[in-house]
């Protein structure tokens, strides 16, 4: 999609400056406003799931400071929006200049400001279902060697969900950090109410490439800096966690496949212990 073809209103693109990775179309830009140069996001709906008017809803409704700005969307169709820049960097990038591969020293304030995200109020939508939340069908399992996981999955369902207001995509890629501290949370799609549990065990999830998360003692920050604002259920994270890694098995390289299988036998047999 040429980004010079849609009829923005509150922007004059001047430059696109880069292509960020999405599920959308994204694009970095340099644009004038009111005759003032500014930095901007523009989000073009791409696929048959994509959910911009969630976004500009849930933004609009939630009032965070660490949302980003919509400064224009298009109403009819929802096909594309434009925010403001945030100031910041992913984690990944971070750890990657400073040569580290541990995030200890920022678990405690990412568990923090999920859990204040999560006790947001106002009148938000039900979260989209994704096919994240369900256990994918015995023969995949099987297939993948796994039936020890399809069993315990199915033994340990949880017979309640802790409902609250839910990000729906928390992890690193979507969260800025700038002097240390979180600037910004991006993507709100899947926002709304749902699951609490899986919402922090979504965020905990080791992803192929990731240079952190990779410890007991970063989950634990986490969860530590979660649980001093909300409670939590630590054996439903748990579950979840194995829940969505099942899923994740072959989104990396066969180290990644490795890790994900020995962290999910760790976790039928040792329970919470694998994150506390």
């Amino acid at each position: 999609m040429d980004p010079f073809t849609l009829p923005l209103q509150s922007v004059q693109i001047q430059e696109i400056l880069g292509y960020p990775h999405a599920a959308n179309q994204v694009f970095y830009l340099r644009g004038l406003r009111n005759g003032q140069e500014g930095y901007y996001y523009l989000k073009y709906a791409a696929h048959v799931d994509a959910n911009l008017q969630n976004e500009v809803e849930i933004i609009r409704t939630l009032h965070s400071p660490l949302a980003p700005k919509v400064v224009e969307y298009e109403a009819e169709h929802f096909q594309y929006e434009l925010t403001e820049q945030i100031e910041g960097k992913r984690l990944s990038i971070i750890l990657k200049q400073a040569g580290s591969d541990n995030g200890l020293a920022f678990m405690r304030e990412y568990g923090k400001t999920l859990a204040v995200l999560h006790q947001s109020r106002g009148a938000f939508p039900d979260a989209p279902h994704r096919r994240f939340h369900t256990i994918p069908e015995r023969t995949y399992f099987a297939e993948n060697g796994m039936e020890n996981v399809y069993s315990w999955l199915w033994d340990k369902q949880p017979r309640q969900i802790h409902s609250c207001f839910v990000h729906g995509d928390f992890h690193f890629a979507n969260i800025l950090w700038d002097a240390g501290h979180i600037s910004g949370i991006l993507d709100f799609e899947l926002a709304g109410m749902g699951n609490r549990e899986f919402d922090i065990a979504w965020s905990l999830i080791l992803r192929p490439g990731q240079n952190f998360m990779k410890t007991k003692e970063e989950l634990r920050e986490f969860l530590l800096g979660y649980t001093s604002l909300h409670e939590c259920d630590c054996d439903l994270v748990l579950y979840y966690m194995v829940l969505i890694y099942s899923r994740f098995l072959k989104l990396g390289d066969a180290s990644y496949e490795s890790y994900v299988r020995a962290w999910m036998n760790a976790a039928i047999q040792d329970g919470k212990r694998q994150i506390l």
